[in-house]
């Protein structure tokens, strides 16, 4: 990374992006006497802060590029119904990006790159902690159980595999492995068809689209403004400042501009150098009622589905769907996630879905984020989270706050330095 520049911190910074990363970084700014714009294309978590599964994980929260990936094979990911899903015509950007993400799912570089997530996984649920005891009325929820079902003890090896990978990475996690009978007698709402489970200690889970909006109100009540239906064109460092230019024709200069515009991060920063491709990796979810809600997050690995209680509703999310961000919902996935999840669930009405969404989460090539001061001391980098923005959001708020502000890269963020 370059040298940290000399100068006074900036005064007053853009921040690009209302989603989980972009208001958290606002945040912590604010903590640090920064005066903050907010500037968003739609609205505040209108991209894949909304409809996700609002897992806080950092026991499993691992590079996306796993040797797992590669056994799916040509024919599976060309079917609409595999949980890892490429359309058939796909073009040069999303080629490269396939390419690189390949050339990363090998054993040795998951175990790089989970040395790297390490250490802010240790970090993670204290940033929500801090955020709370600093007004966000949102609050984490302990999840009472979480629970990795499988059909057979056979597809639990897998995920059994991985925890041991995990640790002998040097992140702990503790965990029960259950039978059937004792997974159900934990949580109801599984099926007969459950045969085998893993229950895992000490994580938690948000309503991911009202916890970023509390977010966002803490934010304008700290003094921030947020204005949104603004699509920012263009970026320019002009030495003294940083210039901001809409769509719109708006034109005004900031101290400093940070970059979270989520799967549209690419756009506005290869200019400032960054070169590694964000591509839209999109999931879907949506909402059924249930008979017996969970008492946390229910997953169903094998199937790569994720179930949330929220409210008095369960969100049933899953896929990894590697195509345009702006395509359409495609309904063929929505039916695959719904019919995956049936054998599984007891007493869930899947054909009663409110709710339906598809986001993009920006994923990179190496399954690492891009965190950090670009090649302009003025302009930073915070996206490419993959799954993880909303666990990891807080924490890349506070250490990147941190940089902005004493121009000193924390040691955390030095994996992720958005040059590299």
């Amino acid at each position: 990374m370059p040298a940290a520049q000399p100068g006074p911190a900036p005064q007053h910074v853009a921040v690009i992006g209302a989603g989980m990363v972009g208001l958290a970084t606002a945040w912590f700014l604010q903590e640090r006497g920064v005066r903050v714009t907010v500037l968003d294309r739609t609205g505040v978590a209108a991209g894949a802060s909304w409809g996700n599964a609002g897992w806080l994980t950092p026991g499993i929260t691992t590079p996306l590029p796993e040797p797992a990936v590669l056994r799916y094979g040509l024919r599976a990911v060309l079917s609409p119904s595999s949980p890892v899903y490429v359309p058939p015509r796909a073009d040069v950007k999303l080629l490269r990006f396939l390419a690189g993400f390949t050339r990363h799912s090998t054993a040795a570089k998951w175990r790089t790159a989970m040395r790297a997530y390490i250490p802010m996984n240790r970090r993670a649920l204290e940033t929500f902690e801090a955020l709370e005891a600093g007004g966000v009325t949102a609050r984490a929820n302990e999840a009472k159980s979480f629970i990795a079902a499988y059909r057979t003890e056979t597809e639990r090896s897998v995920l059994l595999d991985e925890l041991g990978h995990i640790h002998a990475a040097g992140q702990e996690i503790e965990f029960d492995v259950l039978t059937g009978a004792e997974a159900r007698e934990v949580e109801p709402s599984l099926s007969d068809h459950v045969g085998a489970a893993i229950r895992l200690h000490g994580q938690r889970f948000v309503n991911p689209g009202q916890y970023v909006h509390a977010l966002a109100d803490s934010v304008r009540a700290r003094g921030a403004s947020i204005v949104t239906g603004v699509d920012v064109v263009d970026v320019r460092d002009e030495g003294a400042g940083v210039r901001v230019v809409t769509a719109a024709g708006a034109d005004d200069r900031y101290d400093a501009v940070v970059l979270a515009t989520g799967t549209w991060f690419g756009e506005l920063a290869r200019r400032f150098g960054v070169r590694t491709v964000v591509q839209a990796g999109r999931g879907y979810s949506f909402s059924v009622p249930i008979e017996h809600m969970p008492a946390g997050p229910v997953y169903f690995p094998a199937q790569r589905v994720a179930c949330t209680p929220l409210g008095d509703r369960l969100r049933v999310a899953g896929m990894m769907e590697f195509r345009r961000a702006e395509a359409p919902l495609d309904r063929r996935r929505i039916t695959a996630i719904a019919e995956a999840a049936r054998p599984l669930l007891r007493g869930a009405d899947l054909d009663a879905r409110t709710d339906e969404w598809v986001g993009s989460r920006p994923c990179t090539p190496d399954g690492l984020p891009l965190i950090g001061r670009t090649r302009s001391s003025r302009v930073f980098a915070a996206g490419g989270h993959g799954m993880w923005g909303i666990t990891l959001g807080p924490l890349t708020g506070t250490l990147l706050a941190e940089q902005i502000t004493t121009g000193r890269q924390p040691a955390e963020l030095r994996p992720f330095d958005p040059l590299r």
